[in-house]
């Protein structure tokens, strides 16, 4: 059977599409709801995000950490925030080459609200099928990538519902 490569889910959240994307559009803040992501740093010039902007991302799957190098491909305000992720190792990335592209869209919903809406993109389209499947099986417990993320996007955005219905209480601990 051939692999999943493109998964998303979706949540409808009580602030506008530019609250929304104000604190996903923050990659040093995506720690705050993902289970996987514990941050990231800005390589260069900091600030509202663009395209072009580069960001390592600090990773954690149980006693396994690793960091990922990602550049922004969208940064469109209450509308769309991209990014790809072209590198990754242990404790800097150092092995290139296309893994994944992330992507949230915010939609006003009627009534008030914002829809948002995280995609997952396995870029490793030069994989055999059957190099992935073992891969993945390996590195997930047992899962296919696109069942694992299906999961890791229901949890992200679970707790970035839970995070914008809650504001005051702030960020969740979520270990």
């Amino acid at each position: 059977m051939p692999r999943v490569l493109t998964v998303s889910g979706s949540v409808v959240v009580p602030i506008a599409p530019e609250e929304a994307y104000a604190l996903i559009a923050d990659p040093a803040g995506m720690g705050r709801w993902s289970p996987e992501n514990e941050g990231a740093v800005v390589r260069g010039e900091e600030g509202a995000p663009y395209p072009g902007m580069v960001f390592d991302g600090r990773n954690r799957r149980g006693f396994v950490r690793w960091t990922t190098r990602c550049t922004v491909t969208a940064a469109e305000p209450g509308e769309r925030f991209a990014f790809k992720v072209r590198a990754i190792g242990l404790r800097r990335p150092v092995v290139r080459g296309p893994i994944a592209t992330w992507e949230y869209r915010f939609a006003a919903e009627p009534g008030g609200g914002t829809r948002v809406t995280e995609t997952w993109t396995d870029d490793r389209r030069g994989w055999p099928d059957a190099a992935a499947w073992l891969f993945d099986h390996a590195v997930t417990s047992g899962r296919s990538f696109a069942d694992f993320q299906r999961r890791n996007i229901a949890a992200t955005l679970r707790r970035f519902a839970e995070t914008c219905a809650a504001p005051a209480e702030g960020p969740r601990d979520r270990r």
